[in-house]
């Protein structure tokens, strides 16, 4: 009984560490955004160092939860919880590196007038943030409708980034001036959809570790085999 009890307690902790990190990565971004969008140099070099407490964050919960899988060999949920946090932690750390990418581009950009306002971007930004938070909460609450929510939700993360990619492409080929920014432009837009790719994937581990099944959630990313199981899986899930 004790060993079970000091056993849940390491889980507890290990689930605590990745909200922990999960929502200290989202700090970094909401920074980063707000570098980029008011020019903040100091901001942006924030970000930057803050890569590093985000990197021991990772190496601290991973380490963690291998020396659990080890010494308790867990079996069935509680493997899957440790699975989750070890996948979910490793994208968590790829939306820190690109919020780092974000304000390393703030800081090329801080001595230039935007020819234009970063409206999409901005609003990429604002949907990605919420992904992250809504994700955090699936996961403490084995929420499975949030889950799906997140994942549903990169499909307008992939319309606005197309939207802006046309939109760029277009002012580049009518002024070569603008090219400079517009690539940053598209680099950032690009950074934002791939954040929100990596916490599909988060969404898609809670999903697993609530059901056992693993799953493509988001619309765009499924197969047709994979579109009739999630189907067949929500309807059972609503009876």
């Amino acid at each position: 009984m004790e060993v079970r009890r000091s056993f849940e307690t390491q889980l507890n902790s290990l689930q605590e560490n990745l909200v922990e990190m999960g929502n200290f990565v989202r700090r970094m971004l909401q920074k980063a955004m707000k570098a980029l969008i008011e020019q903040d140099v100091a901001l942006a070099e924030e970000v930057v160092a803050d890569d590093d407490v985000a990197d021991a964050m990772d190496i601290n919960i991973e380490t963690k939860c291998m020396r659990l899988i080890a010494l308790q060999q867990p079996m069935a949920s509680d493997l899957r919880v440790i699975g989750t946090v070890l996948k979910a932690i490793a994208d968590i750390e790829r939306v820190g590196d690109y919020s780092v990418d974000i304000a390393k581009t703030a800081i090329r950009l801080s001595g230039e007038k935007y020819f234009k306002p970063l409206e999409i971007i901005s609003q990429m930004g604002q949907i990605v943030d919420t992904m992250i938070e809504e994700a955090l909460k699936a996961f403490v609450n084995r929420d499975l409708e949030l889950a799906r929510k997140v994942c549903e939700d990169d499909d307008e993360i992939d319309h606005l980034y197309k939207n802006l990619f046309d939109e760029l492409l277009d002012y580049m080929r009518k002024d070569p001036n603008l090219i400079y920014q517009s690539t940053y432009f598209l680099f950032v837009a690009r950074y934002l959809e791939r954040c929100a790719d990596h916490i599909v994937n988060v969404g898609e581990r809670v999903h697993y570790m609530v059901t056992g099944q693993l799953l493509q959630l988001a619309p765009s990313h499924r197969s047709t085999v994979e579109e009739n199981e999630y189907k067949g899986e929500v309807g059972n899930h609503k009876g």
